[in-house]
């Protein structure tokens, strides 16, 4: 158990290592501001960082905490920023980043009704995060009647300035065909673009298409640079496609120990699909020297995540376990 937890804490200290990434005179310049003009400032940087992280696809759980700690490095309380925000609404930046903060539940309590409002408010300006984030709200039905027609439109204006994020969910809409007519090359054309523009959660689409001949010849070497990409921006669903394809040697050669590792990354960082292959790792000796606690740890993990496998496992294992015993009390 210690292990688990040693290992735990190093690869959440890996994974939040990236938000040094983010700390560069992009947004942290070592100058003096006036009082009056530092949260002013504070909040272009903060709009900036999350434009980034949006548009890279990095997941919400992961992105509110670079946006913490980001703010912390100015030392200043959320509720005085939060009140700042209150009574300096008179640009878009500051409408929106007050919309950011209802939507995600930062310094206030989660309200999707007054964040909707603050994000159409600030799209009136041409703001291109909000005019994303109304179209989230419009997919989804946060804080609005979902329509389906008016997110394409919205993610449409972002995807034609050439905000990754949008061009996601343009090719998105057009592979699952919601309320636009499918059509699959749109698809990998939209998922193409945004992978370009470097949106992790694209490229793992795009590699899907290629894995299984969506839209485009299925390639799975292609597909494998594709997950490789992802993962490497720390899209959970990435590593642990890549993991897949390390294991089974598809669009490269088989290396089971660089599978078990990427399925240990992504089982810490919370994947079930990943802590149950990562489970059949260890029950099997695969890549790894057999360990059936380790595994029986992981399928549970994996089950408490809501992975019918991993629960099915566990009571084959659990059927095994009390045949043996029996067998054993009757010799």
């Amino acid at each position: 158990m210690n292990q688990v937890v040693s290992r735990l804490n190093n690869i959440i200290v890996e994974s939040y290592k990236t938000i040094n990434n983010y700390q560069t005179d992009d947004f942290i310049i070592n100058v003096q501001f006036k009082p009056e003009d530092e949260l002013s400032i504070m909040v272009d940087r903060i709009v900036n960082l999350i434009f980034k992280l949006t548009n890279e696809g990095k997941e919400p759980k992961f992105r509110n905490k670079y946006i913490l700690d980001y703010i912390n490095i100015y030392n200043i309380s959320l509720k005085e920023l939060y009140s700042w925000l209150l009574n300096n609404q008179n640009n878009s930046t500051s409408i929106f980043l007050l919309g950011y903060f209802n939507y995600t539940g930062i310094g206030t309590s989660e309200n999707r009704n007054n964040a909707f409002e603050l994000f159409f408010n600030a799209s009136k300006h041409n703001h291109v995060l909000a005019q994303y984030y109304i179209g989230l709200c419009y997919k989804c039905g946060y804080g609005t009647i979902k329509n389906q027609g008016l997110a394409f439109e919205y993610f449409k204006k972002c995807a034609n300035k050439d905000f990754a994020a949008g061009q996601l969910n343009l090719g998105y809409l057009y592979e699952h065909g919601t309320d636009v007519k499918e059509d699959l090359k749109i698809a990998v054309e939209w998922y193409e673009k945004a992978s370009i523009n470097g949106n992790i959660i694209a490229s793992y689409n795009l590699g899907l298409c290629y894995k299984n001949g969506i839209g485009i010849n299925a390639n799975n070497k292609k597909a494998f640079e594709l997950f490789k990409k992802s993962a490497e921006g720390e899209y959970l669903n990435g590593i642990t496609m890549l993991g897949y394809f390390y294991k089974n040697g598809i669009g490269t050669s088989t290396n089971k120990q660089e599978a078990f590792h990427l399925y240990q990354k992504a089982s810490y960082l919370g994947d079930e699909t990943a802590q149950y292959n990562l489970a059949l790792m260890y029950e099997n000796g695969i890549g790894i020297v057999k360990d059936i606690d380790q595994g029986i740890y992981w399928y549970k993990k994996s089950s408490e995540n809501g992975f019918q496998k991993a629960k099915e496992r566990l009571e084959e294992i659990s059927k095994l376990s009390n045949r043996k015993n029996v067998n054993n009390n009757n010799m």
